[in-house]
């Protein structure tokens, strides 16, 4: 009878959270489905059918290539920077230097911080003003005689996606550290020593023992900050606000939504980042569920 008493209770207790999700997350992916298929333009709801017109035009849109190639510059340099720096951070801080406590925080302040602040900081720092208005690290470089590093930042023709990827891989790079960090500090010390025994200097024992070790680690930060990247919309709107050159999905979704009122676009454009995620989040749940089976 107890048992009985505590599985009702249990079960009235996760019964909400289950009714809101079902209503406010998969009936809405749902909801915005049928928009998708839809002709709603305008401010009153539309629903004739439409079928995969509105995804037929995204992938003949030039916008929209613009915005699957800002994507990309992005996620690779965002990705390999912040797995980088990160991996670099945990192997000094794991040599038990001293003060470790301070700088394992200092790495990690800038995930306290939204991408909102991070933009508006960096929007001064990366200002591409030139002559006499330099300011930020333009006017940093010129001071200390470094002229060749002064450039216009997210404003280079073509590649000034890549610059909006600096503030996001100083934000990202303290949580990779930390993954890193758990990681390394979980690899029993005795595989070192009998590396070391056997005459293997440290690059070999980083090489062959401890980068593989690291694998899984390396895999969950990747698929983390990947479907990050994919999703990136306001550090680009507080760095740069809207420019066609460093569109992205997300900024589109908006104008098409809230600007144009294209509703039906807008929910196409919503309903492919959301699969765009799924193909990074679905393969590695399913890897890690079979990993945890087979332990």
């Amino acid at each position: 009878m107890r048992i009985k008493r505590e599985t009702v209770l249990s079960i009235a207790l996760i019964t909400p959270s289950i009714i809101a999700i079902a209503i406010f997350v998969y009936g809405f992916i749902g909801w915005t489905a049928r928009v998708s298929l839809s002709k709603w333009k305008g401010l009153l709801p539309d629903y004739t059918w439409a079928g995969l017109e509105n995804y037929k035009g995204l992938f003949s849109d030039p916008r929209f290539h613009i915005d699957i190639r800002n994507t990309l510059i992005f996620t690779i340099i965002f990705v390999l920077g912040s797995l980088f720096i990160g991996l670099t951070l945990a192997v000094l801080l794991d040599m038990n230097i001293k003060g470790e406590g301070f700088f394992r925080s200092v790495y990690l302040f800038p995930m306290a911080i939204s991408f909102i602040v991070t933009g508006v900081v960096w929007r001064w720092l990366m200002n591409p003003a030139m002559g006499s208005r330099l300011s930020g690290l333009n006017l940093l470089f010129t001071n200390l005689g470094l002229d060749f590093l002064v450039n216009k930042w997210y404003t280079t023709p073509q590649w000034g996606i890549a610059f909006i990827a600096i503030p996001a891989i100083w934000q990202m790079s303290g949580y990779t550290m930390a993954l890193y960090l758990g990681g390394l500090r979980a690899i029993p010390i005795q595989l070192r020593e009998a590396a070391q025994v056997d005459g293997a200097n440290e690059w070999q024992i980083f090489k062959l023992i401890i980068f593989p070790l690291l694998r899984p680690i390396t895999l969950s930060a990747m698929i983390i900050l990947g479907h990050i990247s994919l999703k990136v919309f306001d550090l680009i709107l507080a760095v740069a606000g809207k420019q066609l050159p460093l569109d992205v999905p997300a900024i589109y979704m908006w104008q098409s939504t809230f600007d144009g009122y294209f509703f039906g676009r807008g929910a196409a454009i919503g309903i492919l980042l959301l699969l765009s995620v799924a193909v990074l989040i679905i393969p590695y749940l399913v890897y890690t569920l079979r990993t945890e089976e087979e332990l």
